[in-house]
């Protein structure tokens, strides 16, 4: 067996960088992060996080030591030149377990991303390493770094084994450009220029997108007394005229009394981009974040949308690098991750549209939202932000229910009514409208068992594979084969019930075949989504998202297919990792 220093290097500590470090740690396995700065970049960038960021960074143990910089419910309004509120965006859900928008301070949050590192005997942060050279060589890369002196010259040339890379170092990635792959899209002209300033002259709460044909703005407020102002340069001014005192209180003067008294903590320009890597694989080679994918900044995606990359990409590197599945489950990661992305730009890039118009254009823009106002269902289509694309996977690791072919999808599919075909894994429902809930993300709320009361279910069902059923034991519907599936791959089997009847359950299910943990739904939750979705049995991926949905009666059928789509091992269980941290949390 070879040795290498590291299971996957990890080429800039960004937010994606470091949390795909510590999603790899936290799962057993080393990672090397390289980095060209000599320290974190200090100044903010994003300011928005969503509820899925967040289950993912308490996946990684971090969320504790992230939420004293973070802000819940962060609202955002739409306002016209003259201060009218033509939208609202204030979604109130939980189904992921927090508040889907918060307000947060970036650079405060990546230090306790890098922090993490320290939890990991086999991970390491080594900054002032700028990357120079990649090899592939099938069974492993070899990554060659320049060691730099804090005046950025070069002191040495230092190369790293790993079984893997993964390029996260920005829009302008050597790993992209070492790739070869396009990055497709469009880049417009527009120039922005952000203020951040402390002491918040402003004081309100929450997010302003000011479409004001004479120079559209942002203001957002931010945790710790942090204002943000963004303002759009138009074509004739020249980028240096951001260095005049003058032309800066200018832009200030009509937002805040006596712009020279400000307390200014960052000032800096910047061009909005929409682009997308052609691939995001590239044999051992991967991309993540900006190096794969850059957006406008309208919905806060560019830093939750690299998140989400971190997400996909560490379960899989760990199910390999334990030897719980072959290769080809890593050409999922592109199949399911682009086309997200891609989406996410295209409603990024209308947003700034909408942002940009004239006054002619606006004017027609302000009585459409006025009209559209009036209208609950579209009221609420922002409100609630239902505009906003949610990750699922037709293709990938998902089991197709209409045609019981693993992670293959019709064309066009978005979830299917009743199977014609007898026997096959579909909705079994009559019932008009009824979907499939496989690729979608399961929900998370608050739940009970014989150890936790009032926990988010994450808590209990972990962060690997979980077959989970309403009302009655797993155990039930499995034969020899598909037990030994379950004991192999650490799938654990989880029963939904009613709190009523969580007691008579733990006390029928002890003698299960294997174990079995006793869900009590004190919320009602979960029998609304199996009711809803029509199914008895749901295979939850290590990312929460749902695999495979059926009748409780084709659970081995399920999980054969399951096996496939995932490229899982078979054979006797795959030794645990020898880095990992047990129970690492904040």
């Amino acid at each position: 067996m070879t040795t290498f220093d590291t299971d996957v290097v990890v080429i800039g500590a960004g937010p994606v960088g470091l949390t795909l470090a510590n999603l790899i740690g936290v799962r057993g396995h080393r990672a090397t992060v390289l980095e060209a700065r000599h320290e974190l970049i200090d100044y903010p960038r994003g300011v928005g996080l969503d509820d899925e960021s967040i289950r993912t960074l308490r996946t990684a143990g971090l969320w504790e030591r992230v939420r004293p910089f973070t802000v819940p419910h962060h609202v955002v309004r739409l306002v016209n030149g003259t201060g009218k509120v033509l939208a609202t965006n204030n979604p109130r859900t939980e189904e992921f377990g927090y508040p889907r928008k918060h307000g947060f301070v970036q650079p405060l949050v990546d230090r306790e991303l890098a922090a993490g590192l320290d939890r990991f005997a086999g991970t390491e942060l080594r900054f002032g390493h700028r990357v120079v050279g990649l090899d592939d060589h099938g069974d492993h890369v070899t990554v060659t770094a320049e060691r730099l002196d804090p005046d950025g010259e070069v002191v040495a040339t230092r190369t790293v084994t790993a079984r893997y890379a993964v390029g996260c170092e920005g829009g302008s990635s050597f790993t992209r450009k070492w790739m070869g792959v396009g990055f497709e899209g469009d880049s417009p002209s527009t120039r922005w220029v952000v203020v951040d300033v402390a002491d918040d002259p402003i004081g309100t709460p929450s997010v302003y997108l000011g479409a004001d044909p004479r120079r559209p703005y942002v203001s957002i407020g931010l945790p710790q007394g942090i204002r943000r102002w963004e303002f759009m340069l138009h074509d004739d001014e020249p980028t240096e005229l951001c260095d005049d005192p003058a032309f800066m209180r200018a832009l200030l003067a009509r937002h805040v009394p006596d712009p020279a008294a400000l307390h200014l903590i960052n000032q800096r320009t910047f061009t909005h981009h929409g682009r997308v890597a052609a691939e995001f694989r590239k044999g051992g080679v991967f991309l993540a974040g900006d190096a794969a994918h850059l957006m406008p900044v309208w919905l806060g995606q560019g830093w939750n949308s690299g998140i989400r990359d971190a997400t996909n990409l560490a379960w899989k590197l760990s199910a390999v690098l334990a030897g719980e599945a072959g290769d080809a489950l890593l050409d999922t990661y592109t199949v399911e991750r682009r086309k997200h992305a891609s989406d996410m730009i295209d409603v990024n890039m209308a947003a700034g549209t909408v942002m940009k118009m004239g006054r002619l254009g606006g004017a027609v823009r302000d009585v459409a939202a006025s009209a559209l106002n009036l209208v609950p269902k579209w009221k609420s289509y922002f409100t609630e932000l239902r505009f906003k694309p949610m990750p699922r996977y037709a293709t990938g690791v998902v089991v197709d229910q209409a045609t019981l072919v693993p992670g293959r999808a019709r064309p066009g599919f978005k979830g299917t009514r009743r199977g014609k075909a007898a026997g096959v894994l579909a909705p079994f429902t009559d019932s008009p409208g009824t979907v499939s809930p496989v690729g979608t993300q399961f929900i998370q709320p608050r739940v009970n068992t014989a150890d936790a009361t009032d926990v988010l279910l994450d808590e209990v069902t972990g962060d690997w594979w979980t077959l989970a059923t309403w009302g009655t034991d797993p155990t039930a519907y499995l034969d020899e084969a598909a037990l030994a599936l379950v004991r192999r791959h650490r799938v654990r089997l989880v029963s939904f019930m009613p709190e009523t009847q969580r007691a008579w359950a733990e006390e029928r299910y002890a003698s299960a075949p294997a174990p079995v943990t006793v869900v009590g739904d004190a919320t009602g939750a979960l029998k609304d989504w199996f009711d809803v979705r029509a199914c008895g049995l749901v295979l939850l991926r290590p990312d929460h998202f749902v695999a495979a949905a059926c009748l409780t009666r084709q659970a081995p059928r399920a999980l054969a297919a399951l096996r496939e789509a995932a490229s899982l091992t078979t054979g006797p269980a795959a030794q645990q990792a020898p880095h990992s941290l047990e129970g690492a949390s904040a």
